[in-house]
């Protein structure tokens, strides 16, 4: 399609394409740009999903299957679902295990109460509708079930907010133009963190799209958070 990059409307065609475009490196260049903090990352979301040998879940956004595959070693059934085509080319390849779903997450493929979980790490600020894909989330999830969003945030240290601003605008392009294969696909990336909202605001939105009990946790100083709800049970 000739894209590069997406803009903070945040087509779907054209997120989708611009993630075409990263597919084959982009596991290796987050590890890189985040200094080894994803499998942390990946760990938290892990254990905040707290998954049973029982369990049926839905991992949106699932990119090549990295944090699918870490949910399936417990047994569950994990269905990684993602709307890039070369994600999902990616992913087959290297997780064959796995079934690959395509899926967008403002109209989702599956029926309702179809999962005991739903989890996206790093892909509802992608989302061109993100109260829409919440309430989609939602309708899939079972009664009880439970949502795992893990997103970049704010750093909640003012001083270290400050230096976290000019690592974005700055030095992640300067670095993506050396390790990524789309350098511009990481030029949205520091601009989409920057507009995203607050964690107070996101977990605001969960609440509105019907998820109870919901909370959040923030890691490395709130350069990441993660949010949990539940849907409930009546």
């Amino acid at each position: 399609m000739g894209v590069s990059r997406a803009n903070l409307d945040k087509n779907p065609a054209d997120v989708a394409a611009m993630f075409d475009t990263v597919a084959e490196k982009y596991d290796i260049t987050n590890d890189i740009l985040a200094v080894g903090q994803t499998r942390r990352w990946r760990s938290a979301v892990r254990d905040a999903l707290a998954i049973t040998p029982a369990d049926r879940i839905l991992d949106i956004a699932a990119g090549t299957g990295t944090s699918s595959a870490a949910f399936a070693v417990n047994g569950a059934s994990v269905i990684p679902a993602d709307f890039s085509m070369g994600m999902l080319e990616v992913g087959t390849r290297r997780n064959p295990g796995l079934p690959f779903v395509a899926a967008d997450a403002l109209s989702l493929p599956f029926a309702d109460s179809s999962f005991d979980a739903v989890t996206m790490s790093f892909g509802l600020r992608n989302v061109a509708d993100r109260n829409q894909a919440l309430r989609e989330f939602r309708r899939v999830t079972k009664p009880g079930g439970k949502l795992v969003i893990c997103e970049f945030s704010h750093p909640t240290f003012s001083p270290f907010r400050t230096v976290y601003t000019e690592y974005l605008m700055a030095a992640l392009p300067f670095m993506a133009d050396r390790v990524a294969s789309n350098p511009e696909a990481y030029r949205y990336l520091a601009e989409s963190i920057r507009a995203w909202p607050t964690q107070s605001e996101l977990a605001g939105d969960l609440v509105s799209a019907g998820w109870e009990q919901v909370g959040w946790r923030n890691f490395t100083g709130g350069i990441v958070a993660i949010h949990r709800g539940f849907n409930p049970k009546s």
